[in-house]
């Protein structure tokens, strides 16, 4: 399964935040949208970078109370790391799991096309592995 496949069935919508907003901002947005990251971008178009809620918590703990007006550009991660629309959700995974982050852009060519998240991928993935156990025993069933 390819990440393009996430992204049909997720749909390309992507949330984003600028860089000059703050940290309580960035904070009503995801809470808003119910997610765990958005993409840093002036356009919507481009990457600048990504801010977290994990970002969110560790600025907590260097900003303490002046947290809410620190601008997003001080929190994101500046080196993206993206997967375009033909990576497989294995390769991902992998990519995930070696980077520790839970949310990859999705980049075709210059282009972001979207967003995945670790959940989205294990959700796809888990979907592969059940669709795999149907047919092992519907072949069991005809070997009878």
């Amino acid at each position: 399964m390819k990440v393009s496949e996430i992204l049909k069935a997720k749909g390309p919508a992507v949330k984003t935040v600028r860089r000059d907003e703050t940290a309580l901002d960035l904070a009503e947005k995801l809470r808003a949208e119910r997610i765990g990251a958005a993409i840093v971008s002036m356009d919507g178009r481009t990457i600048d970078g990504i801010v977290s809620e994990r970002d969110v918590a560790y600025a907590l703990a260097a900003h303490s109370s002046r947290l809410p007006t620190v601008l997003v550009e001080t929190l994101m991660t500046k080196v993206v790391v993206v997967c375009s629309p033909d990576d497989t959700v294995n390769e991902v995974m992998s990519v995930m799991t070696r980077e520790r982050i839970r949310h990859l852009p999705v980049k075709d060519g210059e282009e972001l096309v979207g967003i995945i998240s670790i959940g989205d991928v294990t959700k796809h993935r888990l979907d592969e592995v059940q669709l795999e156990a149907e047919v092992l025993r519907d072949y069991a069933r005809v070997r009878r």
